[in-house]
């Protein structure tokens, strides 16, 4: 894993930066990405204070808009020379009855949640094919299970597992892996969430870090396409 490259959209904070963290502490050099240049760097330099064997940078992009994510791979690629895991994480989340459900808001929920997959990896795909490289995206629970007001958000994710199933067919004959991760509960800042001590019982970031560290490391034979997982106990009400 030293030396290795990873690309990590939405990587600022929670999931993906519970991920970056554990890349990190095995000696993966990894590029987080935020909407913010500035979150994106300052994540990147809190990574870098703390573990001194592998490299982080901040990457301005919003996986909204394909030249965003071309650009990404191009100035990962000029900085480490390659790219070796891509793990399409941004996402959002807008919760409303079919009733109040508005244009704008499916629009953004679509465009961010399944298009900057389809953005992400087509992006990355070359070269991933060059380093036999790993691409998971992170879908959800809600990816397979339905729920009230959550008609956008359910389309999203239903679509991210569906669609990172049939790339993982279209890319394992050129050597790439493909997965993805579907998670409950986790403890994120996910829809402006501000995590605290009520959250123990959730999944944590780092928790996800050690299953993508994991699913990296298993022997190529081997491939778990679709990992659901979830807290162990749910919460005590």
């Amino acid at each position: 894993m030293k030396g290795k490259v990873a690309l990590i959209t939405g990587g600022s904070k929670g999931i993906g930066f519970g991920i970056a963290e554990s890349l990190m502490q095995v000696g993966v050099n990894v590029a987080i990405t935020s909407r913010s240049k500035t979150s994106a760097d300052l994540a990147a330099e809190k990574l870098n204070n703390k573990y001194s064997e592998a490299k982080a940078i901040g990457v301005k992009s919003d996986v909204r808009h394909l030249e965003d994510q071309q650009e990404s791979v191009k100035q990962i690629v000029k900085e480490f020379g390659q790219l070796d895991f891509l793990i399409a994480n941004a996402g959002l989340g807008q919760f409303e009855s079919i009733i109040d459900l508005t244009e704008n808001q499916w629009n953004e929920v679509i465009d961010t949640n399944l298009t900057g997959v389809f953005y992400s990896i087509k992006a990355a795909v070359d070269e991933l094919i060059k380093t036999e490289g790993y691409f998971i995206s992170i879908s959800s629970l809600a990816g397979t299970n339905f729920f009230a007001k959550g008609s956008a958000y359910n389309a999203s994710k239903f679509g991210v597992t569906g669609f990172t199933q049939a790339v993982m067919l279209d890319l394992r004959e050129h050597g790439v892996s493909v997965a993805t991760i579907m998670p409950g509960s986790v403890t994120s800042h996910f829809n402006e969430h501000t995590p605290d001590a009520s959250d123990a019982w959730k999944i944590q970031p780092e928790d996800l870090g050690k299953l993508v560290v994991d699913m990296f490391q298993m022997n190529k034979r081997s491939l778990p396409s679709k990992v659901e997982i979830r807290p162990a106990r749910p919460d005590k009400k």
